[in-house]
């Protein structure tokens, strides 16, 4: 075989096998094997060190950059690459790197299932220590986890380790709301345009509010517009960030687009973590990185200094000299459905789904991506009855943030919470529902799970999910390539995880709680 590589850690796999010459994502076999060898060094780091805070923040980092779509520089790559060298010291252990290095085909899926999980809860993680919300106790698991994704050899301690990883996921997720609510404000229903102004633009995309918070700051006076793309969306429903009058709105769709999407913005883009796609010539020459997210030849704008504001000088002088955008769409969407704003709404949500209706809340969060079998949840979304809400969060909101419209009882047919990591207030509701109609038991609510899953902080996701007790999850389009059969016949039998079927049949299952 040819294998210059090998990785399956996203929906992408090659066949949904594993990518062997180059990651469909566009990642080189070069960055793939320096990807392999930083998450090794951090694997000596938990095995020879003992956590702090200092080293905490540092693995978080290195396997965030490692996340599928965050980081294509090698350069990148390597300078973090030596900086875990040096911080595991005179002689480490001597474990292998790579995947495939785990030949029992359970073992390896049991450690990689933990080790993605491990890269989600660490974006989470880094969001809120970005904001100065860190938790050692956090940390200490991560050095936990990556001994057991080292050396462990026995699938029940593997499988327990694992959904530790989803209670220490709620952990971080919640950590992240109070951070993100603290600095911003409790997000609020709140209607953003899709169309273009008359000014030059700059457009934002990833998930790091901070640094939209600190370039609308430092461009308030500038004569631009500041417009959000894909995961930043849900950025004009926190109070903070909406008082600027020059957060214009929303340009483009999910992620997967932006190689045709950005070419029209005509101004400068920033990336601001994960979801960076293979840079185009169109627009080469006014994309800039910024945090973990890197690619080369592409401007990164640097990390904050203490008590000082990132510099997005550069961008906005660019910006200045650049064409308004061209548009693309000339609507709205409504997001801002956190579990703040949906406790207000509490009383009407209880009375309609006393009256019947609301027959049922049908959860479609996750990813979005390019595949076109990712058509089914556009299908489920429009063809859902009429007295259903969907629950969504993350870009998988692309799906039916604009063909599902319409309300019940003054209640919107679509709830959207945020980004990603909002899922959690999408838990946080179900657990509320739980208390309010005094059930005993999750799952006999009526709300069933769609999920569409892309990269690995919607495996952090599931592994939240299933921490706190949620069965029965519909996980599409495919089921992940990292399963062998015997872990993913584990988790269908004792958590009802199945895949994906035809829309309509799956429609009708849903509907009767199946």
């Amino acid at each position: 075989m040819d294998e210059k590589m090998f990785c399956f850690q996203c929906q992408e796999a090659c066949k949904n096998t594993g990518c062997t010459r180059a990651g469909m994502c566009g990642k080189k076999a070069e960055t793939s094997r320096l990807m392999d060898e930083l998450l090794r060094q951090l694997k000596c780091i938990a095995l020879t060190r003992q956590p702090d805070r200092d080293l905490g923040r540092f693995v978080i980092q290195s396997l965030f950059m490692t996340i599928t779509n965050a980081n294509f520089d090698d350069a990148a790559l390597q300078k973090q690459l030596d900086e875990a060298k040096k911080r595991t010291g005179e002689n480490p252990p001597q474990i292998p790197a790579g995947v495939l290095s785990a030949q029992n085909e359970n073992i390896r899926s049991l450690r990689e299932l933990l080790t993605y999980g491990l890269k989600g809860i660490a974006a989470y993680a880094e969001h809120a220590a970005v904001l100065g919300k860190e938790d050692e106790a956090i940390y200490a698991f991560f050095f936990t986890a990556l001994q057991a994704a080292a050396t462990e050899e026995d699938p029940d301690k593997l499988l327990a380790m694992i959904l530790d990883a989803g209670e220490t996921a709620v952990r971080t997720m919640a950590l992240l709301d109070q951070a993100n609510t603290e600095h911003f404000g409790d997000p609020q229903i709140t209607t953003v345009k899709t169309g273009v102004g008359k000014r030059p633009g700059i457009l934002i995309s990833g998930h790091d509010l901070l640094d939209l918070k600190e370039l609308l700051e430092q461009s308030k006076d500038a004569n631009i517009d500041i417009y959000t793309h894909c995961e930043m969306l849900p950025a004009h429903s926190y109070p903070e960030l909406k008082k600027y009058p020059h957060l214009y709105g929303n340009y483009g769709n999910a992620w997967h687009l932006q190689n045709k999407e950005f070419a029209s913005f005509n101004g400068p883009i920033l990336m601001t973590t994960n979801c960076i796609t293979p840079v185009q010539p169109a627009y080469r020459d006014r994309i800039f990185t910024t945090g973990m997210a890197g690619y080369p030849g592409v401007p990164h704008i640097a990390d904050r200094q203490p008590g000082k504001p990132k510099d997005f000088s550069a961008i906005i002088e660019l910006a200045q000299k650049c064409p308004p955008p061209d548009e693309l769409e000339n609507g709205s969407v409504t997001g801002g459905f956190g579990h703040a704003q949906v406790f207000a709404l509490a009383d009407k949500v209880v009375e309609a789904v006393k009256t019947g209706a609301i027959k049922r809340f049908i959860v479609m969060a996750g990813c979005d991506g390019r595949q076109k079998e990712r058509q089914y949840y556009t299908d489920v979304a429009e063809n859902l009855p009429a007295d259903t809400v969907i629950l969504t969060a993350g870009c998988a909101k692309y799906r039916c943030n604009k063909q599902v419209t319409g309300n019940i009882g003054g209640i919107p047919r679509v709830l959207d919470a945020g980004q990603c990591n909002d899922c959690y207030s999408l838990a946080v509701i179900a657990l509320k529902l739980k208390e309010v109609f005094g059930v005993q038991d999750i799952n006999s609510l009526p709300i069933s799970f769609d999920i569409s899953w892309y990269e690995q902080k919607a495996v952090a996701v599931l592994l939240a999910l299933l921490h706190l007790g949620f069965k029965n999850l519909r996980l599409g389009p495919t089921l992940p390539a990292f399963l062998s059969p015997d872990v993913a016949r584990i988790l269908v039998e004792t958590f009802d995880i199945k895949g994906i079927t035809d829309p309509g049949k799956d429609i009708q299952a849903m509907m009767a709680g199946k």
